[in-house]
């Protein structure tokens, strides 16, 4: 794995963690989170169900992609397909993401923006990974 890779997954997947963990602390009242960091319609039951309904997307993708530099670390080679399911689980929950703002027309840089790189990301590393993993060494012989 590629040490652009293994850190573009590492950062994502934590910092991913982090706001899943605020938002766990601050659905269970122990902190309280600035309404100005809030997305739009954080109080709204159905945004928050929509907001909620990503979690067990990203905790998916965070897991695959911390194990997948894990394994990497360790020269396992399972780290390739892991890399993949990740990638491509982050792709979609930020397209998720992406649409639901585009179609409510919410432009909202501090939302959009990371949710757009969610999106674009990735494609700098699939295409060779998937070339990869289909090459003769991984798979059947040529």
């Amino acid at each position: 794995m590629s040490r652009s890779l293994a850190l573009s997954l590492a950062i994502t997947d934590l910092l991913f963690l982090a706001y899943w963990s605020l938002a766990l602390l601050s659905q269970a009242g122990v902190i309280a989170i600035p309404p100005e960091l809030m997305y739009a319609g954080y109080d709204n039951p159905r945004v928050v169900a929509w907001n909620w309904s990503f979690f067990p997307l990203d905790l998916a993708f965070s897991i695959t992609g911390l194990m997948a530099v894990r394994a990497s670390r360790r020269g396992d080679p399972t780290w390739r397909p892991l890399a993949l399911i990740s990638l491509t689980l982050t792709v979609v929950a930020g397209l998720m993401a992406v649409a639901y703002w585009a179609i409510l027309r919410e432009f909202d840089p501090s939302w959009f923006l990371p949710n757009l790189a969610l999106l674009v990301w990735p494609f700098v590393f699939l295409p060779s990974l998937v070339c990869d993993l289909a090459g003769p060494s991984h798979g059947e012989a040529a």
